[in-house]
C-alpha cells in the first residue's frame, strides 16, 4: 500500500506545484485538498482490498480444517534399528494388529538402509550382487509386501520410508564397491560417525549414477507394490561438512569461473549451491515418480526447515513450494513443550498446512531415553489444537517397550488418545480446498 501512496505521489506531486503557480494560493490549498481525499480513499480501496485477501486466506483454512474434522493421520515408523518388529513375520504380523486395535492408519515401513532393502530387489541386485538385507531373519522374506498386506487387511496406509536415504554404513558392499560414489570433507575424509557408534559414508546426491541408482530404487516400490505411496528424511540431503569429492568441486569450478568452493563448509552460497543441486534432482525424481505411478504421494518427514537446511543441505521448504512433496510429516522431537510449539508454528509450516497435509513426528522413545508419556500427550493435542492433520510417532518399538511405563499402560494411555478408529486426511480434500 506504502509503494503505491508514493507511485500516486511521484505522479502528482510536480503538477500540484505547476498549477498552483498557475492559479495563485487558494487554487493550491483547495487542488490540496482534493488531492488528499484522492489518497485517503486509494488508502481505503488499498485496505479494502488487504481485507478481502485475508477474509479470501480465512476461507481457505476454514476449509482444510474441515478436511481434518473426520480424519486424522495416526502413523508410526517401523524399523529394523533397536527394533524387534520386523525380523519375523510373527512379530510384524502382530505388531500391525495391536496398532489397528489402537485406531492407527498409517505405516511407515523401512525399505533401505544399511545399504540394503528389505524386499528382494532387481536394482540392488545389480549394483550390489545382493537383493535382499542379509541379517538373520529377513532372508527368505519380502518384508514390504508382508506389512502391506496386513496393513491393508486393516484399512491402514502403508508409506515405505527411505530411511538411509543416501547413507550408507562404510563397510557396506555399496561403500566398497562404489568409493567413487561417496563425498567426503575437505580434508578428504569421509566417514561420519552416527551417536557416536556407527560409522557411516555418504553417497553424493549431486553424482548422476548415484541419482539413478535412488530414482531406480524409489521407481521400482511405487511400480511393483501396492503402496500409498514413498517417504524421504533429511537423509536426502547429507551433512553440509560434506561435498569436496572430486565430483563436486569439478562440478562447482564449472560453474564459478575455476574457483573452488568456500573452506567454510557453512558459507551460506555454498550451502544454497548444493541444496539447489539437490532440489534439482528432486523436480526429477518426482517425475519418476508420478510417471511411474501417478497415485504414488510423495511424503516427507524432515528436521525443521533452518537445521535441514544448514545441516543436511535439505531445503524442504522449496521443495514444498515446488509442489515436490505432497505429505510433511515434520520431526518435532522435543524436551518441553514451549520449545515445540514454537516449532510448529514457524512461518513455513504454517505456508505449507495451506497447501498440503502436515502432520507432526512425535518422540516416543529411544534406546536410552525413555519419553514419559504426559509429555506424548500434551503434544498430540498441541497437534490438535492447532489444526495439524495428525501424528506419527518415532518408533514403534518405543511406543510400549522402551518406556517408564509398562507395555499395558502406554497402550491404554494410546487408546485414550485415539478412542475412535478415524481414515487418514483425504489429499484430494486437501487440494480441492486449496482450489477453491
Amino acid at each position: 500500500m506504502k509503494n503505491r501512496i508514493s507511485q500516486l505521489y511521484d505522479t502528482y506531486a510536480n503538477k500540484l506545484v505547476e498549477f498552483s503557480r498557475l492559479h495563485g494560493a487558494k487554487s493550491w490549498i483547495i487542488f490540496l485538498f482534493i488531492f488528499t481525499f484522492i489518497v485517503v480513499n486509494a488508502s481505503s480501496g488499498f485496505a479494502f482490498d488487504r481485507q478481502k485477501s485475508l477474509e479470501a486466506n480465512n476461507v481457505i483454512s476454514a476449509q482444510i480444517d474441515n478436511c481434518y474434522r473426520d480424519q486424522e493421520v495416526r502413523g508410526v515408523w517401523l524399523t529394523n534399528i533397536d527394533s524387534e518388529v520386523l525380523f519375523s513375520p510373527e512379530n510384524t504380523t502382530n505388531a500391525i494388529a495391536t496398532l489397528a486395535e489402537l485406531n492407527f492408519n498409517t505405516l511407515y515401513p523401512t525399505v533401505w538402509n544399511w545399504g540394503y532393502t528389505l524386499y528382494p530387489s532387481t536394482v540392488a541386485k545389480q549394483v550390489t550382487g545382493i537383493e535382499l538385507d542379509p541379517t538373520p531373519g529377513l532372508q527368505g522374506r519380502d518384508v514390504l509386501q508382508e506389512v502391506i498386506d496386513q496393513g491393508h487387511q486393516k484399512d491402514m496406509a502403508v508409506i515405505p520410508w527411505f530411511e538411509f536415504g543416501f547413507m550408507a554404513p562404510a563397510d557396506s558392499e555399496l561403500a566398497k564397491l562404489h568409493p567413487e560414489w561417496l563425498t567426503q570433507r575437505a580434508d578428504g575424509s569421509t566417514i561420519w560417525v552416527e551417536g557416536n557408534v556407527h560409522e557411516r559414508v555418504w553417497l553424493n546426491p549431486l553424482h548422476p549414477e548415484v541419482q539413478k541408482l535412488i530414482t531406480d530404487l524409489i521407481v521400482e516400490v511405487v511400480s511393483n507394490y501396492d503402496v500409498e505411496g514413498i517417504q524421504l528424511d533429511d537423509h536426502f540431503g547429507y551433512p553440509s561438512e560434506l561435498g569436496y569429492d572430486d565430483y563436486t568441486v569439478a562440478l562447482y569450478q564449472q560453474e564459478h569461473n575455476g574457483e573452488l568452493p568456500p573452506q567454510n563448509a557453512k558459507d551460506p552460497a555454498w550451502i544454497k549451491w548444493r541444496a539447489d543441486k539437490i532440489t534439482n534432482y528432486m523436480e526429477e525424481l518426482f517425475q519418476a515418480i508420478k510417471k511411474a505411478n501417478p497415485q504414488a504421494i510423495v511424503s516427507l518427514s524432515p528436521n525443521p526447515q533452518k537445521f535441514s537446511l544448514t545441516s543436511f543441505l535439505l531445503d524442504w521448504q522449496t521443495w514444498e513450494r515446488k509442489g515436490l512433496i505432497e505429505e510433511l510429516v515434520l520431526q518435532v522431537y522435543r524436551d518441553n513443550n514451549k520449545s515445540f510449539i514454537n516449532e510448529i508454528t514457524q512461518p513455513e509450516i504454517i505456508a505449507a498446512k495451506e497447501h498440503i497435509p502436515v502432520s507432526i513426528g512425535i518422540l516416543s522413545g529411544l534406546k536410552g531415553r525413555p519419553v514419559m508419556f504426559g509429555r506424548i500427550r500434551q503434544q498430540v493435542v498441541n497437534t490438535r489444537e492447532k489444526n495439524f492433520a495428525g501424528v506419527s510417532f518415532f518408533f514403534y518399538e518405543s511406543l510400549w517397550n522402551l518406556a517408564f511405563e509398562s507395555p499395558e499402560q502406554r497402550k491404554s494411555a494410546l487408546n485414550s488418545l485415539f478412542e475412535n478408529p478415524t481414515s487418514r486426511v483425504d489429499l484430494a480434500c486437501q487440494r480441492d480446498s486449496a482450489v477453491k
